[in-house]
């Protein structure tokens, strides 16, 4: 009769923790499955089909979807450096450098200036994209932007040797 009761006692507690550990699995695939369903219906992909929380971003000029921090970035004229780029500007240009298309800092938006020759500056309105020294951007008379001319993220001071 004991070992009756005590294989009883045995096959009980097996089977409860199977049932404990069957439920935590079920669980944790609910989880699984209910993040994928979330993150499936999320669409925050751009009329042209850019994804935005990849930091990708339309240009007009090049017909494709680019980095919005790519290209050549203008700084500030007040604050040249900059390390925050979101402060500043960014300059990409089409296959024949006739169009330069302008990313602003906290503009959802680019606008595109031409130019009439090389050498000339790139102009839109009262927007001015004028080749000097890398590169310098007018609103107007007043220069907005400045930058080397370089492509990606200036790094001002770094502790790694070149």
């Amino acid at each position: 009769m004991k070992k009756i009761t005590t294989l009883l006692m045995i096959i009980l507690i097996v089977s409860s923790c199977k049932l404990i550990d069957h439920k935590e699995d079920t669980d944790e695939k609910a989880k699984v499955a209910a993040a994928i369903k979330d993150s499936t219906m999320v669409n925050d992909k751009d009329e042209n089909g850019c994804l935005a929380s990849a930091g990708y971003v339309w240009s007009k000029v090049n017909k494709e979807c680019v980095k919005g921090f790519s290209g050549i970035q203008l700084n500030p004229t007040d604050k040249q450096d900059n390390q925050d780029e979101t402060l500043s500007a960014y300059v990409l240009f089409n296959e024949d450098a006739s169009q330069a298309e302008i990313f602003l800092p906290k503009d959802t938006t680019s606008i595109v200036l031409s130019r009439a020759a090389e050498g000339k500056p790139w102009v839109l309105n009262e927007w001015q994209l004028v080749p000097w020294k890398g590169y310098v951007l007018k609103k107007g008379t007043v220069t907005m932007f400045s930058g080397d001319g370089e492509i990606g993220k200036k790094e001002i001071e770094t502790d790694t040797e070149q």
